[in-house]
């Protein structure tokens, strides 16, 4: 894989990353969405430390990972119930 350094724009402020080609987009998009985050709270609370903005955002993106890894793990539970419920069925009818 190939390197390839970037500067990204985080809160007014830019940060240089070496990353591999194949992260760029997915960094750039990274970027957005906290700056997205920012704007947002700056529009709907009345904050206006960049500290605090940062926090918050990064409170929310954690708990909406969080909310996505526990969709995926129940998911996977999910489809683990199912094939075993699909084999006890199987080995009941025999």
């Amino acid at each position: 894989m190939s390197q390839l350094s970037i500067k990204v724009n985080i809160a007014g402020r830019t940060y240089p990353l070496t990353i591999e080609r194949s992260e760029e987009e997915m960094i750039r998009k990274a970027a957005d969405n906290i700056n997205e985050s920012i704007k947002n709270l700056k529009e709907n609370y009345a904050v206006k430390d960049m500290q605090d903005l940062l926090a918050m955002t990064a409170l929310q993106l954690s708990t909406k990972s969080n909310t996505i890894s526990k969709e995926v793990e129940d998911d996977k539970v999910s489809d683990e119930l199912i094939a075993l419920n699909e084999e006890l069925s199987d080995f009941l009818e025999k």
